[in-house]
């Protein structure tokens, strides 16, 4: 029995900490919020995020950071926009193996998110946990597959260990950026499924686009060091897949009311956190830093950011120029 700690109470990061109790963990789930933690201490549920989820009455909640002293692993479970914010708060804290579960670049520098933790932590161990994993079904025990991934092998084999049971198989990888790459830009192809679903387009469509979405993905990845191959699994075409496709998405959501005509500020209020929104304007600086053709990247940008019309896009790519299709990074 370890104590593991989990930093942000949203609904994956709930989904976490039910998931390491189970395994006969001690936790400690954090949140900044005191009118949140006190909510979550009265009700042991998040009605709005996880409705019929009841956090057992061991977990410990709490807005004290310092709790997360003495554990052996601590999850950073925020929104990638306070990555940054929160693992400077563990500074002087002895908490263990930092798990980082947000997906995403900091926006000004479009560094990778645990390239941020280890900015603020150095000499820390560092680790994400990342892949095809709605926080609705992993509370729920549905069987999920997902990945861990450090440049140590071993802290990535203790994540593996800790937090692994009968309804969460976890892999481990030691290419940190591939997987990290692919958990950021799968959510925006899922905007971009969104759109799909949202001007009624089929299947042929949404198919065209994951696998063209993945050969972008594989090609931003593998220019900033990733393995071509990571791509190809859980944390690559297995994350993108789900959140394409998936009633759970909040991304794909988000892209529903932009292409049935809803303004994007306003479908953003209505939709609440949608890292594809953020990642969209990162992934095409980072395809500008890069020098890389990445168009469906470059089309959604234009939608969100420049106010492109949403219905000239299909038009756009698809009259592109004719080519040949070669492996993902053609």
């Amino acid at each position: 029995m370890f104590k593991v700690s989990v930093l942000g109470s949203g609904g994956w990061g709930i989904a976490l900490a039910i998931a390491a109790f189970n395994n006969g963990h001690n936790v400690v789930l954090w949140t900044p919020f005191e009118e949140e933690a006190a909510m979550l201490m009265e009700k042991r549920t998040n009605e709005r995020l996880l409705n019929g989820i009841t956090i057992p009455e061991d977990i410990e909640i709490t807005t004290d950071i310092n709790k997360a002293e003495g554990s052996y692993i601590t999850i950073i479970a925020c929104p990638s926009t306070a990555v940054r914010s929160v693992a400077a708060k563990l500074k002087g804290i002895d908490c263990g193996i930092i798990v980082n579960v947000a997906k995403g670049f900091e926006k000004d520098s479009l560094k990778l998110l645990s390239d941020v933790i280890c900015e603020e932590l150095p000499d820390r161990k560092i680790a994400v946990l990342s892949g095809p994993s709605h926080a609705e079904e992993v509370a729920r025990n549905i069987p999920t597959s997902v990945v861990a991934a450090s440049s140590s092998l071993p802290v990535a084999e203790i994540v593996q260990n800790v937090m692994s049971n009968e309804f969460l198989r976890i892999y481990t990888s030691t290419d940190l950026i591939g997987v990290e790459v692919g958990g950021a830009l799968k959510n925006v192809i899922a905007v971009c499924a969104g759109f799909c679903d949202g001007m009624g387009l089929g299947d042929n469509s949404k198919a065209a686009l994951i696998t063209r979405g993945l050969a972008e993905m594989t090609r931003l990845g593998v220019s900033m060091g990733a393995r071509e191959y990571t791509f190809a699994g859980l944390t690559g075409l297995g994350d993108l897949v789900v959140t394409c496709t998936s009633r759970h998405s909040r991304n794909n959501r988000f892209g529903n009311k932009v292409g049935s005509g809803t303004a994007v500020d306003v479908a953003l209020k209505e939709v609440g956190t949608v890292e594809g929104y953020y990642a969209a304007e990162m992934a095409y600086k980072l395809s500008q830093k890069y020098h890389l053709d990445m168009p469906i990247i470059e089309e959604c940008y234009a939608v969100l950011y420049e106010n492109k019309p949403v219905n000239d896009v299909i038009k756009d790519l698809m009259l592109r120029p004719k080519r040949r299709e070669y492996t993902p990074l053609a």
